[in-house]
């Protein structure tokens, strides 16, 4: 999908989530990236093939006054 240089990294990279966006749609809370590679706000992943990566996020600790 990517034709611009440098290449950004295929789907199957570790680095995938670095390629360029091509479609925003912060609204929905998701983009389309140049690799094919959905990225949602959650830090969740849709590859091209499929595949789905979990949100990876981590949670803090809730700070509790006493």
């Amino acid at each position: 999908m990517c034709s611009h240089r440098p290449a950004c990294p295929s789907a199957d990279s570790p680095d995938h989530h670095t390629a360029v966006i091509v479609s925003a749609h912060p609204e929905q809370g998701w983009s389309l990236l140049c690799n094919g590679t959905i990225v949602f706000d959650d830090t969740g992943e849709l590859l091209p093939d499929g595949r789905v990566v979990d949100p990876h996020r981590t949670l803090g600790t809730l700070a509790v006054a006493v």
